[in-house]
């Protein structure tokens, strides 16, 4: 969603839902994104909550009924969350940052931990070099990565490592 596509859309949802917690909110994601499933369906502090929430992956979009039921459910003040961001809210007990990236931006940081360039995962993924810088920002923006903490690229690359042990210190 313009202008930065990253996760604008997300914090617009829940601005709308902390003003106007009347307003029945949907999201449709193409991402796990636990930590804002759990911020949008949340109780607001500032009362009961009026309207419906939900957040469903794009994916669900495609089987009808179950998205126009989902609908129904949020126009009647209920929650919607996808099965598979409820299965990974349970699997993994707790949303991690990297949960907040496309599968695509996965597969971009998982060849930037290898170690290869931008023109490198370029021609893996078959898409243009421009299209990896913009993946790569958007993997920046979304771990919370600024310019000024250094080289977000090994950051970024940390994280990720340190996601696949999660047992090491």
């Amino acid at each position: 969603m313009p202008p930065r596509s990253v996760d604008d859309g997300l914090r617009a949802a829940l601005a709308i839902r902390a003003e106007h917690p009347e307003i029945g909110i949907l999201v449709l994601s193409q991402y796990l994104g636990d930590a804002y499933a759990a911020k949008l369906t949340a109780e607001p502090a500032n009362g009961p909550r009026r309207g419906g929430a939900g957040y469903l992956l794009k994916d669900r979009v495609g089987r009808v009924v179950d998205f126009m039921q989902s609908l129904d459910v949020i126009a009647g003040g209920g929650i919607v969350i996808d099965p598979k961001v409820i299965g990974h809210l349970m699997s993994s007990g707790r949303p991690h940052a990297l949960d907040m990236l496309s599968e695509r931006e996965h597969e971009v940081l998982g060849r930037m931990a290898t170690g290869e360039s931008n023109a490198h995962i370029a021609a893996g993924l078959h898409v243009t070099e421009g299209a990896v810088v913009k993946h790569i920002g958007n993997i920046f923006a979304k771990l919370g990565l600024q310019a000024q903490d250094g080289n977000r690229r090994v950051l970024a690359v940390l994280t990720y490592l340190q996601a696949a042990r999660p047992e090491d210190p």
